[in-house]
Order: structure tokens, then C-alpha cells, then sequence
């Protein structure tokens, strides 16, 4: 995962990665879909990626053609998702945790307007309604 999170650190990688999610695309195609970077950057960013096993790549002739590989994200995926969990679960505990008191005294209340309803509708033997 480690790998996964060096190479999607550099925004460049990320652009690339925008760039062959929906189909193959050559070195040359992504060189001139992202302008201001050298060809040599670009087919280093895509080393990086591949060794990632981000993107995959293919011989057509003298060309490789590279596409997104969505199950490479997927360690990071897990991870990202068993934090979430941990979070969820943590912010369950701290809502159960307030209410617990709130839902006490709420019970407390009734009960005590239910006791001063009984008394008005019923009063003892001297006591006025």
C-alpha cells in the first residue's frame, strides 16, 4: 500500500491516471493530453505507476498502451474503508454515550408529570384540586 500512496502522492501521476481510466491510451496520447511536461517525464510518471500496479500496460506494435488498473487501488480501498469503520464506530459509542443521560432524565420527566397529573385529576382527601 505503501507504494499505491508514493506514487499517487505526485499530482502529475493522478492526472495520468484521470487520463487512462476510461480507455488505452500511448505514452505519445498522454504527453499531449497534459501539455507542459517532457515526454521523458511522462513515461518515467508511468513507470512509477505500473511498478504500483495502478496501470497496465500493453504491446501494439512499437506502442504500449497503457490503462487504469482498478484493482490496484483496492489495498487502499480496505484501508480507507476500515478507518472509516473504526470512525463510525467510535462516533456510535460517543452519540450512545450523550444519550444515555439525556434519555434518563427524559424518563425522569415523564414519570414526574405523570405522578403531578395523577395527583390533579385524583388529589388526597383534603387537598383542593
Amino acid at each position: 500500500m505503501d507504494t499505491v500512496l508514493r506514487a499517487l502522492g505526485a499530482p502529475r501521476r493522478r492526472d495520468i491516471l484521470r487520463i487512462v481510466r476510461r480507455r488505452e491510451r500511448s505514452a505519445g496520447d498522454i504527453h499531449r493530453a497534459l501539455g507542459d511536461v517532457t515526454f521523458g517525464a511522462v513515461s518515467q510518471h508511468l513507470g512509477v505507476l505500473e511498478r504500483a500496479g495502478l496501470v497496465t500496460a500493453r504491446r501494439d506494435g512499437r506502442s504500449r498502451l497503457y490503462q487504469t488498473r482498478p484493482e490496484g487501488l483496492e489495498p487502499l480501498k480496505e484501508w480507507l474503508e476500515s478507518m472509516w469503520d473504526e470512525a463510525l464506530a467510535s462516533l456510535k459509542a460517543l452519540a450512545e454515550a450523550e444519550e444515555a443521560p439525556a434519555r434518563k432524565s427524559r424518563r425522569r420527566a415523564a414519570g414526574a408529570d405523570r405522578v403531578g397529573r395523577r395527583r390533579r385529576e385524583h388529589p388526597k382527601r383534603g387537598e383542593k384540586r
